[in-house]
């Protein structure tokens, strides 16, 4: 057998190693919290950069994987800038007496929402104490009566007159609260009917005549009366409202004095004392509604005409706001305006505005999550419009779809001044620069969170000290140095390579929660490396159903697969299987044959559609290095059929395409393929072996197969030598590579798997390119060149012949 070349690994190669010395300490309690985010220097002097950029369109989009610290980070770091930020003004609707259905939109100090409110509620109390009762002083009862006193001389002196003229003529006059009535007179007595019966007619008719013109003079003296009543009426009211305004305008003076300073405001409380008169005539003067209205409905009905509705409340002092929205819908953005229904009717006021994300975050900072605000309806282009325009305009998206068919109100627009911070994935941000041209001129600023950072020294000191925060932060027990190397070794396994360390904290953070769990069960002081150990293999088992099965249905045969002894034109694959947040290496059987033909390689996958694209790319670059390697003196004339037996469902990724080309090799030449070996990785077209993913699962589960079956010694995988940066291999692995009972090789051409699974050197060609007699690549050419022969003559037979 050919000297083997020199590709294995050794147990050094196959994790991350970590110096204690970079580690000096007993415990994390030795250690000092860490804050900020560890290594994302260029996302931090980003943020700076977006946060300090005043101009327009300068909005922030945060950007990286989940699990990262992105949210948090940039919360905490908004929260913390905000605080060294002017506090912004605050907004409040009002009344806008003259037309209810358009709010007013009112802006006051920082501190003041407050004081306006409760100057307002003092004033509702007076009004409540002060009338009616304002209109039982004396001086008010004394000029009231004078007004009716007035309008009673006038009527009774036309009555007077024609009472006078009634007695000269022998008629007596009869009044009472709602009419006046003659009756005949004789001798100073007035007649009942059967008296006046018994009078002769002629006299009878001349009381009649009497009384007719009577009647009418009464109507000519009377003629006037409603003018009367007009002109005491409007004493009346007049003597009410110089009252109301003589008593309210004390009350507004403190209001005056407070806001002397803000025109909005004079302006405003100018409007309210023109106002209130008429709201107090209505709600507190008006006897017939105070019959039917109680006392706390008076007040309601005065809150709902004066108070404030405060959009946004500010301390003084509380600099700017930071908000962040977990459900970005249209209605949390903007606000909403509630109803109520009233016999049926659903009516509105000012006070049932209720406000929105943007009315707590303007002025400051709104943080949302991009897919969710994309996934709302109408949000994105109405939020759009509202960081263009500097307005923040409340409307119903449903009015202008005709869904809304009761009035609404139309409340004046507040000036938008924030910045909105997107967080979202690196796919939905270069989707949204492709495709929304307003997306690239409002969000100049991009914030790019690394998901991975070196393995340094700092970094690493960093990452301890990152877990001590979140010990203190959760109150969990102290980590020993051999626990947070092992938290170290699983961050680099999370980053799937050696000389860096996983910036997906929150993974992290889990596991150290869990591990902490069970050092409580057992009892113990510290979390230590065996309480990391029994954490991550408890996940394992809790999501391994799967995985368990599949792995009992290679054991009984049910899923065909050989771990020793050679075969033709079969090898094992090895693919990842990810379902939820775990993923696990399963090995894959792939079958090839070949004979005479025209067609090249058909993969068996890809014709029945299971096969996505990246997966057929593999197989069509194996098409092209045949050709470019094997046949450059004559064409291919083979029909080759590459099948992964065994699977139902899509395949996808080139990983499997090295396997499938010494498949293919073994197939054409006739050479057994040793099975002990699993195979990974994807070849380009001249033959180089290129890194592939999930290099760590796919080892450990052929592993497991082979160490379930029983290891023998020769049982190993070959995988890129691209990939020996990402190795960070589980124990048992690398103690069965120190054994000597498993092997891994890394190769870097094809070369070099043909020489390890086929037991024969590969052979490199000479400067005429032709391969080593007896070498594989040799007999490959051989019998390429023996197919095309079967099927018809090659160019040098004819020359022959000629000759």
């Amino acid at each position: 057998m050919p000297k083997q070349p020199d590709t294995r690994l050794t147990p050094e190669q196959l994790t991350h190693t970590i110096s204690s010395e970079l580690l000096a300490f007993d415990t994390t309690a030795d250690l000092t919290a860490f804050n900020g985010v560890l290594g994302q220097e260029r996302a931090v002097n980003a943020i700076q950069f977006g946060v300090a950029m005043k101009r327009p369109g300068y909005n922030i989009f945060v950007m990286g994987e989940t699990g990262t610290g992105r949210s948090s980070y940039v919360r905490e770091y908004l929260r913390n800038e905000g605080k060294r930020q002017a506090t912004p003004d605050t907004w409040c609707y009002v009344n806008h007496f003259s037309n209810p259905r358009e709010p007013r939109a009112l802006k006051l100090n920082p501190d003041e929402a407050s004081v306006y409110e409760g100057h307002i509620h003092e004033l509702i109390n007076q009004l409540l104490a002060t009338f009616p009762a304002v209109f039982e002083h004396p001086s008010y009862q004394q000029k009231k009566a004078a007004i009716e006193y007035a309008f009673n001389r006038r009527y009774d002196k036309a009555i007077e007159q024609i009472e006078r003229e009634a007695h000269k003529r022998g008629v007596a006059v009869y009044r009472d609260a709602s009419a006046i009535s003659f009756t005949p007179m004789r001798e100073g007595k007035a007649l009942d009917e059967t008296e006046f019966a018994q009078l002769p007619e002629a006299e009878r008719d001349q009381f009649h005549n009497t009384i007719a013109e009577l009647e009418q003079m009464l109507g000519e003296q009377l003629s006037e009366l409603p003018q009367w009543k007009r002109e005491s009426s409007n004493a009346q009211r007049e003597l009410n409202q110089e009252t109301i305004k003589e008593a309210v305008t004390p009350l507004l003076e403190p209001l005056r004095m407070q806001f002397a300073q803000q025109d909005e405001v004079t302006e405003y409380l100018k409007e309210l004392e023109t106002f209130l008169p008429r709201l107090v005539l209505e709600e507190l003067v008006d006897e017939r509604l105070l019959e039917l209205r109680e006392e706390y409905n008076k007040r309601t009905s005065l809150e709902d005409a004066l108070l404030p509705n405060i959009a946004t409340r500010h301390q003084s002092n509380s600099g700017a706001p930071v908000v962040y929205e977990p459900h970005p819908s249209y209605a949390n953005l903007f606000g909403r305006i509630e109803y109520a229904n009233e016999q049926g009717a659903l009516v509105t006021n000012y006070r049932r505005i209720s406000p929105g994300a943007l009315h707590s975050a303007n002025g400051g900072y709104l943080i949302v999550d991009a897919e969710k605000i994309l996934s709302e309806p109408l949000v994105w282009e109405a939020l759009k419009r509202a960081l263009q325009s500097g307005q923040l305009k409340m409307e119903s998206p449903y009015a202008e779809l005709g869904m809304l068919n009761t009035t609404t109100l139309l409340p004046q627009t507040i000036p938008l001044q924030l910045k909105l911070v997107l967080i979202g994935s690196r796919q939905l941000y270069y989707l949204l620069q492709e495709y929304d041209e307003d997306f690239r001129r409002l969000f100049r600023a991009v914030v790019d969170f690394d998901g991975d950072l070196t393995a340094d020294p700092e970094h690493v000191e960093g990452y301890a000290r990152l877990l001590r925060s979140r010990i203190d932060e959760q109150q969990m027990a102290h980590m020993t140095q051999a626990g947070v190397m092992r938290m170290v070794e699983f961050s680099a396994r999370l980053s799937e390579r050696q000389d860096a360390l996983s910036a997906r904290i929150g993974e992290q953070f889990d596991l150290l929660s869990e591990a902490d769990f069970l050092r409580q069960l057992a009892s113990d002081t510290l979390i230590d490396d065996h309480h990391i150990e029994r954490a991550l293999a408890a996940k394992k088992d809790r999501t391994g159903r799967v995985y368990d099965k599949l792995f009992e249905q290679m054991l009984d045969g049910t899923v065909l697969l050989q771990t020793d002894g050679d075969a033709i034109g079969n090898i094992n694959g090895l693919t990842v299987m990810s379902l939820g947040d775990t993923s696990f290496g399963s090995p894959a059987r792939i079958t090839t044959t070949v004979y005479p033909g025209s067609r090249g390689l058909v993969d068996i996958e890809r014709e029945v559609a299971l096969g996505q694209a990246i997966h057929s790319k593999g197989v069509m670059i194996i098409s092209g290095f045949l050709g470019h390697r094997y046949a450059k003196d004559f064409p291919l004339a083979i029909t080759a059929h590459i099948a992964m037996e065994q699977s139902y469902g899509y395949i996808d990724g080139d990983s499997a395409s090295l396997a499938e080309l010494v498949c293919l090799v073994s197939a054409l030449i006739r050479c057994p393929i040793d099975q002990s070996f699993a195979v990974t990785g994807s070849v380009n077209q001249y033959g180089e072996v290129q890194a592939i993913g999930g290099a760590n699962e796919k080892i450990e589960g052929f592993f497991r197969l082979c160490q379930a079956r029983g290891l023998t010694g020769k049982q190993g995988v070959i995988i890129p030598a691209a990939n020996c940066r990402n190795l960070i291999l589980s124990k048992t692995v690398i103690d069965a590579v120190a054994a000597g009972q498993f092997h891994i090789h890394a190769v870097s051409h094809v070369d070099q798997a043909l020489t390890l699974l086929l037991q024969r050197p590969a052979g490199k060609a000479d400067k005429q390119g032709h391969f080593p007699k007896g070498s594989i690549n040799a007999d490959v050419v051989q019998q390429l060149r023996s197919i095309y022969r079967s099927a018809g003559e090659l160019p040098e037979d004819k020359k022959k012949k000629k000759q």
